[in-house]
């Protein structure tokens, strides 16, 4: 499982023209699964995201989690991150999960990320051709994978 996390002081997604997440600052979570996930993949990317030092203590100094903040986190699904380009110029992404495989996961991560944080996640919709939209905060921006 992999996701790509991006520190953000506003993200939103839309699906044929409206909005059907959006967030301020928090965390922008792009999640990509492949087929070999487990639940521990889960477990181990929802801690890693909720406990992320990534934000600004009064020193100014990125030492505080979301735990510390009450930010927010906008979750994504992203197969696209598991795409292969060592040959060609085309992507493959027979790295990616099917949807009937990756579509509960992604659903249980955020369930995780739910009770974890105590709160609604918002998400995209999954499968569907969506316009993210965000303010890179910093940009602090940083790549998680549970197989690393």
């Amino acid at each position: 499982m992999r996701v790509l996390v991006q520190r953000v002081s506003r993200a939103a997604v839309s699906v044929e023209g409206h909005e059907v997440g959006a967030i301020g600052a928090g965390l922008l979570v792009l999640v990509g699964i492949t087929a070999s996930d487990t639940e521990s993949d889960l477990d181990y990317l929802c801690r890693k995201v909720i406990n992320l030092r990534v934000f600004d203590d009064e020193n100014g100094v990125m030492n505080l989690s979301l735990l510390n903040t009450g930010g927010d986190i906008l979750a994504v699904s992203q197969f696209t991150l598991y795409a292969d380009t060592q040959k060609g110029n085309r992507p493959s992404y027979i790295k990616a999960a099917a949807p009937e495989i990756a579509k509960p996961l992604f659903d249980a991560f955020v369930a995780r990320l739910k009770t974890a944080l105590g709160r609604d996640i918002p998400t995209g919709v999954f499968g569907a051709d969506m316009k993210v939209s965000l303010i890179n905060d910093g940009p602090v921006t940083l790549w998680l994978d549970s197989a690393a």
